[in-house]
């Protein structure tokens, strides 16, 4: 009957029937998360009025303490791991017991922000159903949809029997060191869960929302080429070479040329040569001196490259090193570092399953569907350190404009239907059997 009232509908040319499916549990979801809207903006505020840029170590634990006594009103056990060895502040950790045998949810978002406590950006303002502040939307409003989807699920009944892990990171946009240290809970949560849900934000194209199935990753690199140095009258000479910034473009030039490929972006941010090139020790500056009648035996360029899958990552890693590494200039050599950061969420076979479950929610909730965002439009993210374990999805969040930069605004109503999305998507995934 749902079925032909649906087509009905569709065939006459209107939308198809609001809540047609949905169980008495779901509606009380979407009541529930309406009722919830104006004390979530109230608490979104309070986050974001309290900085927490990522080496606000301090005011990062300060944004955790307020979450805390929120996420303990739904039943959840919450533990704070410092992050001293990563030079961290910490993430926050919280796990909600369910019933055994049932889907095992990991919950993403990040508690820090781009904007440090000298930036002049640091205040809470709205309009309406808009607002503009530091971290509003990314991720502190990921974060507040997601305890108003939570909410929303305890007073429909439907949280009680789930599994959710959630991992809040202290430093998702400046990421401590090691990796393997800032992430390692991360890693441990995704290996335990069935299914990987990311509360960072909302992608829109032409005012659709869309669904993000996919990540890429974020490398970076610095390639460094060496000559002999002398009088700028013998270059080109078998004695004296070619010099380490030709070499230096030669390099470049090839990358360029051979690299490209489907889903592959690869950039040059930073280059200097001469008789001396010193880099700083953030890696974002430098310092070069040198004349103009001076053969130059140095030249430094840094860059990054990124990628949607492992597989393509060792691929062009393995043609930059190749590159890198032959047809040398006369007198001249070359080597290059890489930092694999990031790591790529592959669009699997999984991910386009739960954007299906994710559509079905739509279609009971009389939301259009929401197509698979071409996975260049988004960057790299946490979700992508458990993608080799877990099926997931990108994107859970309000929509914005402007992240990380003071003109940054998010969308505060499209927070009611992503929490609704949410919450009704892990109820049913909370009574289906777990994976392992």
């Amino acid at each position: 009957m749902i079925r032909s009232l649906l087509c009905a509908a569709l065939l006459l040319g209107g939308a198809p029937l609001a809540h047609a499916a949905l169980s008495p549990a779901e509606r009380r979801i979407g009541e529930r998360v309406e009722a919830g809207y104006e004390p979530t903006v109230a608490l979104l505020e309070k986050l974001v009025n309290q900085n927490s840029g990522s080496m606000n170590l301090a005011g990062v634990k300060a944004v955790a303490d307020m979450l805390r006594p929120q996420f303990e009103a739904l039943g959840f056990t919450v533990t704070w791991k410092p992050m001293d060895a990563a030079k961290r502040a910490g993430h926050f950790i919280a796990t909600h017991k369910g019933r055994a045998g049932t889907t095992k949810m990991l919950l993403i978002g990040h508690l820090d922000t781009v904007f440090e406590p000298d930036s002049p950006f640091q205040t809470f303002r709205r309009d309406g159903d808009f607002a503009s502040g530091p971290g509003a939307a990314d991720n502190k409003g990921g974060v507040a949809t997601m305890l108003l989807a939570l909410q929303a699920m305890q007073a429909a009944g439907t949280l009680q029997g789930a599994n959710i892990d959630v991992v809040l990171t202290g430093d998702e946009e400046d990421s401590g060191d090691p990796l393997s240290v800032a992430r390692a809970d991360l890693i441990a949560a995704g290996k335990r869960a069935d299914v990987a849900l990311d509360f960072e934000g909302l992608s829109q194209e032409d005012g659709k929302d869309m669904g993000s199935i996919a990540r890429r990753s974020s490398n970076s690199w610095t390639l460094t080429a060496t000559g002999k140095s002398g009088h700028s009258s013998g270059i080109f000479s078998a004695r004296a070479g070619d010099g380490a910034i030709y070499e230096l473009a030669r390099i470049i030039t090839r990358f360029r040329q051979d690299l490209p490929e489907p889903n592959l972006t690869f950039n040059v941010g930073l280059i200097g040569g001469g008789q001396s090139a010193e880099v700083d020790k953030d890696g974002v500056r430098i310092a070069v001196t040198g004349k103009t009648n001076i053969i130059p035996p140095i030249a430094v360029a840094k860059g990054d490259f990124r990628t949607l899958s492992e597989d393509q990552t060792r691929r062009v890693q393995a043609k930059m090193q190749q590159i890198v590494e032959q047809d040398h200039l006369p007198g001249t050599s070359a080597t290059i570092a890489f930092d694999l950061g990031y790591p790529s969420m592959a669009p699997t076979p999984g991910n386009r399953a739960l954007l299906t479950r994710l559509n079905a929610v739509n279609r009971d909730l009389g939301l259009p569907e929401m197509p698979a965002l071409d996975p260049l439009k988004r960057g790299a993210g946490d979700i992508a350190f458990v993608a080799q374990d877990v099926d997931g999805l990108v994107g859970l969040g309000p929509a914005s404009t402007g992240d990380h930069s003071p003109a940054e605004r998010v969308d505060l109503a499209s927070m009611k239907r992503q929490a609704k999305r949410a919450a009704i998507l892990m109820s049913r995934l909370s009574t289906e059997k777990s994976g392992a």
